[in-house]
C-alpha cells in the first residue's frame, strides 16, 4: 500500500497524495479510488469545494 502525504502549502491549499477517500459534506465520497493527488481548500473561497480552484490567490488569502 502507498503512503499517504499531506503537504500545506503557504497561503494556498492542502496538497494530499496517495490512497485516500474524500467525502462532501452530505458523505457523497467524491475521490476517485485508488492514489491520487488531490489539492483541497483551506481559504473557504473555492467554488469546487472540498478541491482548490485558486481563489486563494485572487483573495490574496495568507495562512498563519
Amino acid at each position: 500500500m502507498e503512503k499517504t502525504v499531506v503537504k500545506c502549502f503557504k497561503n494556498g491549499p492542502y496538497e494530499i497524495q496517495g490512497e485516500v477517500e474524500i467525502t462532501d459534506a452530505n458523505g457523497k465520497k467524491v475521490s476517485k479510488d485508488g492514489p491520487g493527488t488531490y489539492h483541497l481548500c483551506r481559504c473557504g473561497g473555492s467554488s469546487k469545494k472540498p478541491f482548490c480552484d485558486g481563489t486563494h490567490s485572487r483573495i490574496q488569502f495568507k495562512s498563519e
